[in-house]
């Protein structure tokens, strides 16, 4: 018989819920996907503040949570089990959605389980382009997280095999959009001036490229740097910034880092499959980057549609259905919200 599982989604700047049906066979279907974001409240700070995150995220629950039931034509008492996000992500955030979901959880006497936001990015392709075949290689880029995943059981068995050492690719390009004058959150506006740019204009460096890096590991710090001082120098000069060259030759250098580094993961770890998930998933050049190298490698490449690879309830739900699948233990009601979460604990 087929389950309903509600995924509640607040470890940033987004209140997401999302409806699932999970059917016998093992399938995944999306049944609602509401999000609430708050992004506007932080975009003249520059980045999220975690004060203004909570107290968005507890004025947006019950109205999304509403809508979400609203959008599935179902009612509360059709759930069958809630998925929340445990973790990581901001304390304040994390907590008012534990909160909401083990209210929930208790007022309908259904199974809750506490999982992770980053095992939820990769469970979120299932919602479109079906099972995963295992392994498979996830590549998780978003605005606080850059690694490489071998991921054997979404449900159980996910291994990083690389990390940012310091900024993350969607952080790099939120300061580089702040150097250019360009809005907030930077991505989307630093893709659409690269459209118009050239992206050998400007050599920027690779980071953890040099023989003795570790070989699957990232950094974005050097190049967010090496682009401030690079402008600075040219005001300094009395030249017009070329924003639009800056933006391709800064957006070149991160798509190529990422999508060299995770086709090599892939090869070494003799896997043909690759997710790409995430925030900055949608970035243009690094889809069509990817697209090629993937190709050449003979890799299949998935990544899901924009709207899935920003936070959403979706992805928690998704990944809640692959737990209860799986016949994983359910969470105790006294568990707490983890900002530290580690990737490999998919469930709590």
């Amino acid at each position: 018989m087929a389950r309903i599982i509600m995924g509640i989604e607040s470890s940033c700047d987004e209140t997401g819920v999302g409806l699932v049906r999970l059917h016998d066979d093992g399938t995944v279907e999306l049944l609602a996907d509401e999000v609430a974001s708050s992004v506007e409240q932080h975009a003249r700070f520059g980045g999220v503040v975690p004060e203004v995150a909570s107290r968005a995220h507890l004025e947006a629950m019950v109205p999304t949570t509403s809508r979400a039931f609203e959008t599935a034509g179902l009612s509360m008492s059709d759930v069958d089990a809630i998925a929340v996000t445990a973790g990581p992500g901001l304390a304040g955030a994390l907590l008012v959605g534990v909160s909401a979901a083990k209210a929930y959880a208790t007022a309908l006497d259904v199974p809750l389980y506490g999982v992770n936001h980053l095992a939820g990015h990769i469970a979120v392709d299932t919602l479109q382009h079906g099972p995963l075949p295992t392994p498979c290689l996830a590549l998780l880029v978003s605005g606080g997280h850059t690694q490489l995943l071998r991921v054997d059981d979404i449900a159980s068995s996910i291994t990083e095999l690389g990390s940012t050492v310091d900024d993350a690719a969607g952080e790099a390009y939120d300061k580089v959009a702040r150097v250019l004058g360009l809005p907030y959150p930077g991505g989307p506006p630093i893709d659409k001036a690269a459209k118009n740019g050239n992206p050998s204009a400007i050599a920027f460096p690779r980071g953890m490229t040099g023989p003795r890096d570790a070989a699957f590991d990232f950094s974005f710090s050097g190049l967010k740097t090496a682009v401030a001082r690079w402008v600075e120098g040219a005001a300094r000069r009395g030249e017009e910034i070329p924003v639009d060259d800056v933006a391709a030759s800064f957006q070149e250098a991160v798509a190529d880092v990422l999508t060299a580094k995770a086709v090599r993961a892939a090869k070494e770890q003799g896997i043909d499959t690759m997710v790409i998930s995430g925030g900055v998933a949608a970035n243009s050049r690094l889809k069509e980057l990817a697209a090629e190298r993937c190709a050449a490698a003979g890799i299949e490449l998935r990544v899901p549609r924009p709207r899935l690879c920003t936070d959403n309830g979706a992805m928690i739900a998704a990944l809640g259905a692959h737990v209860v699948a799986a016949k994983l233990p359910t969470t105790p009601l006294d568990f707490s919200a983890n900002p530290a979460l580690p990737v490999n604990v998919v469930s709590l």
